[in-house]
Protein backbone atom coordinates (compact mmCIF):
# COMPACT_ATOMS: atom_id res chain seq x y z
CA UNK A 1 0.00 0.00 0.00
CA UNK A 2 1.65 3.42 -1.32
CA UNK A 3 2.21 5.77 2.09
CA UNK A 4 -0.02 8.77 1.89
CA UNK A 5 1.08 11.70 1.11
CA UNK A 6 2.01 14.73 2.85
CA UNK A 7 1.46 17.97 1.80
CA UNK A 8 2.76 20.62 4.53
CA UNK A 9 1.40 24.27 4.23
CA UNK A 10 1.69 26.71 5.84
CA UNK A 11 -1.53 28.47 7.23
CA UNK A 12 -3.19 25.06 5.69
CA UNK A 13 -6.30 23.64 7.42
CA UNK A 14 -6.47 19.85 7.76
CA UNK A 15 -8.76 17.60 8.25
CA UNK A 16 -6.98 14.37 10.39
CA UNK A 17 -7.60 11.17 11.07
CA UNK A 18 -5.97 8.12 12.28
CA UNK A 19 -7.10 4.71 13.29
CA UNK A 20 -6.01 1.86 15.98
CA UNK A 21 -4.53 -1.04 14.59
CA UNK A 22 -6.87 -4.10 12.61
CA UNK A 23 -9.19 -1.27 13.88
CA UNK A 24 -8.56 -2.37 17.67
CA UNK A 25 -9.47 0.04 20.61
CA UNK A 26 -7.09 3.13 20.99
CA UNK A 27 -9.22 4.71 24.15
CA UNK A 28 -10.01 2.16 26.50
CA UNK A 29 -11.63 4.47 29.42
CA UNK A 30 -11.88 7.71 30.16
CA UNK A 31 -8.43 8.15 31.64
CA UNK A 32 -7.24 7.36 27.72
CA UNK A 33 -9.30 9.80 26.56
CA UNK A 34 -8.38 12.61 28.87
CA UNK A 35 -4.67 11.69 28.64
CA UNK A 36 -5.08 12.10 24.74
CA UNK A 37 -6.90 15.46 25.24
CA UNK A 38 -3.97 16.64 27.31
CA UNK A 39 -1.42 15.58 24.57
CA UNK A 40 -3.62 17.79 22.43
CA UNK A 41 -3.20 20.97 24.43
CA UNK A 42 0.86 20.26 24.82
CA UNK A 43 0.76 19.50 20.69
CA UNK A 44 -0.29 22.62 19.95
CA UNK A 45 2.00 24.48 22.25
CA UNK A 46 4.89 23.17 21.37
CA UNK A 47 4.53 23.11 17.43
CA UNK A 48 2.08 26.16 17.01
CA UNK A 49 -0.66 24.00 16.05
CA UNK A 50 -4.06 25.96 16.12
CA UNK A 51 -6.32 22.55 17.50
CA UNK A 52 -9.97 24.04 15.90
CA UNK A 53 -12.38 20.78 16.49
CA UNK A 54 -11.63 16.90 17.84
CA UNK A 55 -13.46 14.18 18.18
CA UNK A 56 -12.16 10.56 19.95
CA UNK A 57 -14.11 7.74 19.05
CA UNK A 58 -12.90 4.57 20.89
CA UNK A 59 -10.84 2.94 18.16
CA UNK A 60 -10.06 6.64 16.05
CA UNK A 61 -10.14 9.84 15.93
CA UNK A 62 -10.55 13.24 14.39
CA UNK A 63 -8.74 16.53 13.95
CA UNK A 64 -9.33 19.89 12.34
CA UNK A 65 -5.82 21.75 13.17
CA UNK A 66 -4.30 24.68 10.94
CA UNK A 67 -0.64 25.12 11.05
CA UNK A 68 0.92 28.72 11.05
CA UNK A 69 3.67 27.02 10.45
CA UNK A 70 4.23 24.31 7.78
CA UNK A 71 4.10 21.62 10.45
CA UNK A 72 1.37 19.44 10.27
CA UNK A 73 3.66 15.86 9.67
CA UNK A 74 5.68 16.73 12.77
CA UNK A 75 3.61 17.71 15.17
CA UNK A 76 1.30 14.72 14.33
CA UNK A 77 4.09 12.30 14.58
CA UNK A 78 5.16 13.49 18.19
CA UNK A 79 1.15 13.46 19.04
CA UNK A 80 0.60 9.22 17.96
CA UNK A 81 4.23 8.44 18.86
CA UNK A 82 4.03 9.96 22.48
CA UNK A 83 0.66 8.49 22.71
CA UNK A 84 1.61 4.99 21.50
CA UNK A 85 4.23 4.70 24.19
CA UNK A 86 1.72 5.99 26.89
CA UNK A 87 -0.40 3.36 26.02
CA UNK A 88 1.22 0.71 25.57
CA UNK A 89 2.82 1.53 28.88
CA UNK A 90 -0.60 1.11 30.09
CA UNK A 91 -1.69 -2.19 28.14
CA UNK A 92 1.66 -3.83 28.94
CA UNK A 93 1.98 -4.05 25.73
CA UNK A 94 4.52 -3.71 22.18
CA UNK A 95 4.07 -3.09 18.84
CA UNK A 96 1.96 -0.85 16.33
CA UNK A 97 -1.18 1.27 18.44
CA UNK A 98 -2.17 3.19 14.85
CA UNK A 99 -2.62 0.95 11.39
CA UNK A 100 -0.38 3.00 9.33
CA UNK A 101 0.13 6.29 8.95
CA UNK A 102 -2.34 9.42 9.96
CA UNK A 103 -4.90 10.77 7.34
CA UNK A 104 -4.34 13.92 6.65
CA UNK A 105 -6.47 16.07 3.92
CA UNK A 106 -6.30 19.81 3.57
CA UNK A 107 -9.42 21.88 3.09
CA UNK A 108 -10.30 24.86 1.01
CA UNK A 109 -10.13 27.90 3.53
CA UNK A 110 -13.04 29.56 0.80
CA UNK A 111 -16.39 28.88 1.14
CA UNK A 112 -18.10 26.22 3.57
CA UNK A 113 -16.25 23.18 3.36
CA UNK A 114 -14.36 23.78 6.93
CA UNK A 115 -17.80 24.45 8.52
CA UNK A 116 -18.85 21.42 6.42
CA UNK A 117 -15.94 19.37 8.07
CA UNK A 118 -16.42 20.43 10.98
CA UNK A 119 -20.27 19.36 11.31
CA UNK A 120 -19.68 16.04 10.10
CA UNK A 121 -17.06 15.46 12.68
CA UNK A 122 -18.64 16.76 15.61
CA UNK A 123 -21.79 14.40 14.53
CA UNK A 124 -19.83 11.23 13.99
CA UNK A 125 -20.97 9.88 17.77
CA UNK A 126 -24.57 9.92 16.39
CA UNK A 127 -23.54 8.28 13.07
CA UNK A 128 -24.35 4.54 14.64
CA UNK A 129 -26.27 1.92 13.89
CA UNK A 130 -27.63 2.10 17.41
CA UNK A 131 -29.61 5.61 16.77
CA UNK A 132 -30.44 3.98 13.31
CA UNK A 133 -28.22 6.38 11.60
CA UNK A 134 -25.28 3.82 10.28
CA UNK A 135 -23.93 4.10 7.03
CA UNK A 136 -26.63 2.46 4.89
CA UNK A 137 -29.85 4.03 7.05
CA UNK A 138 -27.74 7.48 7.22
CA UNK A 139 -28.59 7.50 3.48
CA UNK A 140 -31.16 6.57 3.20
CA UNK A 141 -32.61 9.20 5.82
CA UNK A 142 -30.38 11.79 3.76
CA UNK A 143 -32.26 11.79 0.56
CA UNK A 144 -35.26 11.91 2.30
CA UNK A 145 -36.64 7.65 1.98
CA UNK A 146 -37.06 7.61 5.68
CA UNK A 147 -38.59 9.51 8.51
CA UNK A 148 -36.66 9.50 12.28
CA UNK A 149 -39.31 8.88 14.57
CA UNK A 150 -39.64 11.23 17.68
CA UNK A 151 -37.58 8.97 19.92
CA UNK A 152 -34.97 8.39 17.52
CA UNK A 153 -34.50 11.91 17.15
CA UNK A 154 -34.45 12.77 21.22
CA UNK A 155 -32.09 9.64 21.67
CA UNK A 156 -29.61 11.52 19.03
CA UNK A 157 -30.19 14.56 19.73
CA UNK A 158 -29.34 13.45 24.06
CA UNK A 159 -26.42 11.31 22.84
CA UNK A 160 -24.97 14.79 20.74
CA UNK A 161 -25.09 16.99 23.33
CA UNK A 162 -23.81 14.53 26.41
CA UNK A 163 -20.56 12.97 24.06
CA UNK A 164 -17.32 14.01 26.36
CA UNK A 165 -14.78 13.63 24.30
CA UNK A 166 -15.92 16.21 21.48
CA UNK A 167 -15.30 19.62 20.99
CA UNK A 168 -19.04 19.96 19.84
CA UNK A 169 -20.11 20.60 23.45
CA UNK A 170 -17.83 24.01 23.62
CA UNK A 171 -19.32 25.04 20.26
CA UNK A 172 -22.94 24.67 21.36
CA UNK A 173 -21.96 26.26 24.62
CA UNK A 174 -23.20 23.68 26.84
CA UNK A 175 -19.14 23.60 28.48
CA UNK A 176 -16.84 26.05 28.95
CA UNK A 177 -14.09 26.39 26.03
CA UNK A 178 -10.34 25.15 27.04
CA UNK A 179 -8.03 27.84 26.19
CA UNK A 180 -6.07 25.51 23.58
CA UNK A 181 -9.39 24.81 21.73
CA UNK A 182 -10.21 27.62 18.92
CA UNK A 183 -14.01 28.06 18.10
CA UNK A 184 -14.24 31.47 16.88
CA UNK A 185 -13.31 30.81 13.51
CA UNK A 186 -15.82 28.56 12.87
CA UNK A 187 -18.61 30.15 14.37
CA UNK A 188 -17.64 33.43 12.67
CA UNK A 189 -18.33 31.36 9.68
CA UNK A 190 -21.81 29.44 10.87
CA UNK A 191 -23.39 33.01 12.20
CA UNK A 192 -22.52 32.50 16.11
CA UNK A 193 -23.22 29.54 18.54
CA UNK A 194 -27.04 29.24 18.08
CA UNK A 195 -26.71 28.56 14.34
CA UNK A 196 -24.31 26.61 14.61
CA UNK A 197 -26.05 24.44 17.34
CA UNK A 198 -29.26 24.50 15.48
CA UNK A 199 -27.00 23.50 12.06
CA UNK A 200 -25.98 20.49 13.38
CA UNK A 201 -29.15 19.25 15.03
CA UNK A 202 -30.39 19.45 11.95
CA UNK A 203 -28.36 16.92 10.18
CA UNK A 204 -29.46 14.63 12.73
CA UNK A 205 -33.26 15.25 12.59
CA UNK A 206 -33.11 14.47 8.81
CA UNK A 207 -30.04 12.15 8.58
CA UNK A 208 -26.45 12.77 8.90
CA UNK A 209 -25.70 12.72 5.31
CA UNK A 210 -22.01 13.84 5.15
CA UNK A 211 -22.02 14.49 1.20
CA UNK A 212 -18.37 15.20 0.45
CA UNK A 213 -16.81 13.79 3.22
CA UNK A 214 -17.84 10.54 3.50
CA UNK A 215 -15.40 10.00 0.41
CA UNK A 216 -12.32 11.85 2.14
CA UNK A 217 -10.07 8.51 2.55
CA UNK A 218 -7.42 8.51 0.15
CA UNK A 219 -7.81 12.28 -1.22
CA UNK A 220 -5.27 14.71 -0.38
CA UNK A 221 -7.03 17.55 -0.35
CA UNK A 222 -11.25 18.71 -0.55
CA UNK A 223 -12.38 21.82 -2.03
CA UNK A 224 -12.84 23.79 -5.50
CA UNK A 225 -11.36 21.91 -8.32
CA UNK A 226 -8.93 24.73 -8.56
CA UNK A 227 -7.88 24.51 -4.67
CA UNK A 228 -7.46 20.40 -5.59
CA UNK A 229 -5.50 20.79 -8.55
CA UNK A 230 -2.96 23.51 -6.23
CA UNK A 231 -2.53 20.99 -3.50
CA UNK A 232 -2.14 18.77 -6.13
CA UNK A 233 0.76 20.52 -7.64
CA UNK A 234 1.95 21.14 -4.13
CA UNK A 235 1.94 24.93 -4.38
CA UNK A 236 1.82 26.47 -0.86
CA UNK A 237 -1.13 28.37 -0.11
CA UNK A 238 -1.02 30.72 2.42
CA UNK A 239 -4.35 31.61 3.91
CA UNK A 240 -4.99 34.62 5.64
CA UNK A 241 -4.77 35.03 9.18
CA UNK A 242 -7.83 35.24 11.33
CA UNK A 243 -8.49 38.62 13.51
CA UNK A 244 -10.54 37.05 15.90
CA UNK A 245 -8.16 34.41 17.20
CA UNK A 246 -7.83 34.65 21.03
CA UNK A 247 -5.37 32.35 21.33
CA UNK A 248 -2.15 31.94 19.26
CA UNK A 249 1.28 30.21 19.58
CA UNK A 250 4.74 30.63 17.94
CA UNK A 251 8.09 28.82 18.03
CA UNK A 252 10.54 30.43 19.99
CA UNK A 253 14.08 30.19 19.34
CA UNK A 254 16.32 28.13 22.12
CA UNK A 255 18.10 31.38 21.81
CA UNK A 256 15.70 34.21 22.70
CA UNK A 257 14.56 31.33 25.62
CA UNK A 258 17.68 31.96 27.26
CA UNK A 259 17.95 35.65 27.27
CA UNK A 260 14.37 35.15 28.78
CA UNK A 261 15.30 32.89 31.69
CA UNK A 262 19.03 34.50 31.30
CA UNK A 263 17.10 37.84 32.88
CA UNK A 264 15.31 36.45 35.49
CA UNK A 265 17.67 34.99 37.02
CA UNK A 266 19.95 37.88 36.29
CA UNK A 267 23.15 35.54 35.75
CA UNK A 268 24.64 34.29 31.93
CA UNK A 269 23.67 30.98 30.40
CA UNK A 270 27.56 30.61 30.13
CA UNK A 271 27.77 30.51 34.58
CA UNK A 272 24.43 28.31 34.82
CA UNK A 273 23.92 26.08 31.59
CA UNK A 274 26.32 23.46 32.72
CA UNK A 275 25.28 22.85 36.40
CA UNK A 276 22.99 19.89 36.88
CA UNK A 277 20.03 20.22 38.47
CA UNK A 278 19.87 24.31 38.35
CA UNK A 279 16.80 25.27 38.25
CA UNK A 280 17.99 27.98 35.74
CA UNK A 281 19.40 25.24 33.33
CA UNK A 282 16.16 23.00 33.63
CA UNK A 283 13.86 26.16 33.15
CA UNK A 284 15.57 26.61 29.95
CA UNK A 285 14.94 22.99 29.05
CA UNK A 286 11.43 22.95 30.26
CA UNK A 287 10.82 26.03 27.82
CA UNK A 288 12.68 24.52 24.77
CA UNK A 289 10.49 21.60 25.19
CA UNK A 290 7.20 23.31 25.03
CA UNK A 291 7.79 26.40 23.03
CA UNK A 292 10.82 25.15 20.56
CA UNK A 293 9.43 22.63 18.55
CA UNK A 294 13.09 21.38 18.82
CA UNK A 295 13.22 17.27 19.66
CA UNK A 296 14.74 16.31 23.08
CA UNK A 297 18.08 15.58 21.04
CA UNK A 298 18.00 19.10 19.46
CA UNK A 299 17.55 20.70 22.67
CA UNK A 300 20.51 18.94 23.97
CA UNK A 301 22.46 19.99 21.29
CA UNK A 302 21.63 23.60 21.61
CA UNK A 303 22.21 23.45 25.38
CA UNK A 304 25.72 22.63 24.22
CA UNK A 305 26.00 18.43 23.86
CA UNK A 306 23.64 17.06 26.85
CA UNK A 307 22.47 13.90 25.74
CA UNK A 308 18.81 14.01 25.24
CA UNK A 309 18.06 11.36 28.04
CA UNK A 310 19.26 14.17 30.29
CA UNK A 311 17.33 16.70 28.77
CA UNK A 312 14.13 14.36 29.14
CA UNK A 313 14.92 13.96 32.77
CA UNK A 314 15.59 17.39 33.45
CA UNK A 315 12.19 18.18 31.99
CA UNK A 316 10.25 15.98 33.98
CA UNK A 317 11.78 17.21 37.06
CA UNK A 318 10.87 20.48 36.69
CA UNK A 319 7.57 19.73 36.13
CA UNK A 320 7.17 17.63 39.30
CA UNK A 321 8.79 20.79 40.91
CA UNK A 322 6.13 22.70 39.43
CA UNK A 323 3.85 20.61 40.75
CA UNK A 324 4.89 21.41 44.23
CA UNK A 325 6.24 24.77 44.46
CA UNK A 326 3.83 27.67 43.49
CA UNK A 327 6.93 29.84 42.98
CA UNK A 328 8.48 27.90 40.33
CA UNK A 329 5.28 27.59 38.53
CA UNK A 330 5.17 31.37 38.39
CA UNK A 331 8.29 31.74 37.26
CA UNK A 332 7.69 29.55 34.71
CA UNK A 333 3.96 31.46 33.52
CA UNK A 334 5.80 34.59 33.57
CA UNK A 335 8.83 33.32 31.11
CA UNK A 336 5.71 32.35 28.76
CA UNK A 337 4.40 34.67 28.71
CA UNK A 338 7.07 37.30 27.83
CA UNK A 339 7.39 34.49 25.01
CA UNK A 340 3.92 36.23 23.33
CA UNK A 341 6.25 38.93 22.55
CA UNK A 342 7.01 39.36 19.23
CA UNK A 343 11.31 39.31 18.47
CA UNK A 344 12.17 42.26 16.25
Amino acid sequence: MARPLRVDVEGGWYHITARGIERRAIFCGKRYYRHFVELLEEMSSRYCVEVHAFCLLGNHYHLIIRTPKANASRAMQWLNVSYSAWFNAKQNRVGHVFQGRFNSVLIDNDGSWLLIASEYLHLNPVRTKGTGLGKRDNKVEGRGLREPTAEEIRKRLDQLSKYEWSSYRAYAGYVGRPKWLLTQALLKRSGGRERYRKGVEAYVTRGADSGEFESLRGQVAIGTAAFVERVKRLVTKVTKEQPDRQFAVRLVSFKRIIKIVEKEKGEKWQAFGGRYGDHGRDLVLYLARIRSGLTLAEIGKEAGGIEYKTVGKAVKRFEQTMKKDRRTRSLANHCLDQMSIVET
